[in-house]
Order: C-alpha cells, then structure tokens, then sequence
C-alpha cells in the first residue's frame, strides 16, 4: 500500500464551526484536534491569553507536520475585563445570557498561521464588539432550547438565531465572531502563496 501523503493545510481544530468557516475558501484541508492545556495563566491578559492559545495550537500540530501550513485559532469573550468561558451546560448558559443581557461584550479572535517558509508566525487578534439588548428570562430559555449555543463563547451562535440578541455588532470582519477570521486569514495565505481566488 502506497504511504498516504502528507497534508499541506491544516486546521489545528476540532471546532465544527471553524471547519465550516474554512471551508468556504474551497481550499484542501484537514482537520486536527490540538489537544492542548487552554487554562490561562495567572498573569496574562485577555488579548496575550487567545493569542498564545492560537499559537500553541499551531505548534503541537505543526510538530508533527513540519512542512504543512498550519492554522490555529482562539477565541475569548471579555466582559467588564474578565474572560467568559464556555457555558459547558443549560443552566450556565441561561446564567451567562442573564449576565449580558442589556450589556458589552468583547469577542476577542486569534488567528496563528506557521509555515515551513516563514521563520516567525504569522499572527493577528481581531476584536469583536457585541452590544446585548436587554432580554427577559423566556428569551433566554426560549434562545437555548432552539440554538443549544452552551458549546459557544458567550453561550450564542451568531450564524444562528444568537443575531436575535444584539442591539448591534461592531468588528472589521463578520467570520471573526464566529470563530475564525477569513479575512487576515486570506492575506496570511495569499503571502505563502495560496489564493482563494487565483485563476
């Protein structure tokens, strides 16, 4: 039996909703699970914690596949300074969503690129501004039974009903929010020499 080549892109993610937002380029990938420690450290920032996550997910596969082109990406909420993980459940969920209910988020998205030709990473954060509107307690159970969003930081999925919540989004690229941001990501590939869009 022939030896299965390698991969020339990778996803450093077992995120659904990543392999999704990658999938839209048309572009050959495969997809990794990391399978890293995501607790933060003491000392970090929001913006040091999601950028150092991307990267490391970057690096453990990138070990393994050193000639591929390697994508890791993170994501975390911010409110009031303090990182929001996810909900992991209904009833945490339902608890986040009444904690943001009429208030500012900040979605905080890192996006970690490393390429055999590249002696540094490729690195961006993009940073999402998500304005809540104030919601009673049956929105909120009645959004969780429809979306079932615990899995998501900030306990909504954006590219689903979780548009409902919002007053208003400000950002520079609307895949951001939903966990990847295509638009940098474009540019990170189209320096090592993969267009989208070429002819």
């Amino acid at each position: 039996m022939p030896a299965r080549p390698e991969p020339t892109l990778i996803l450093a993610s077992s995120s659904p909703y990543r392999q999704v937002l990658l999938q839209r380029l048309g572009l050959d990938f495969t997809a990794l699970a990391p399978d890293i420690d995501e607790s933060p450290a003491s000392d970090e920032t929001p913006e040091q914690l999601v950028q150092r996550l991307a990267r490391q997910k970057a690096r453990r596969i990138a070990s393994d596949y050193p000639q591929a082109i390697v994508i890791g990406s993170d994501q975390v909420a911010v409110h009031n300074g303090l990182v929001l993980g996810k909900a992991g459940s209904p009833e945490a969920a339902a608890a986040q969503l009444r904690q943001l209910s009429g208030q500012t988020v900040d979605f905080l998205t890192a996006v970690c690129v490393l390429a055999p030709t590249e002696a540094q990473p490729l690195q961006h954060i993009d940073r999402t501004r998500v304005h809540f509107r104030p919601l009673t307690t049956a929105e909120i159970t009645a959004y969780l039974e429809k979306d079932q969003a615990w899995d998501c930081a900030g306990s909504f999925k954006v590219e689903s009903l979780g548009v409902c919540l919002f007053d208003r989004i400000e950002n520079d690229d609307p895949t951001a929010l939903q966990g990847l941001p295509l638009i940098r990501l474009c540019d990170f590939l189209r320096r090592l020499g993969v267009n989208p869009i070429k002819n």
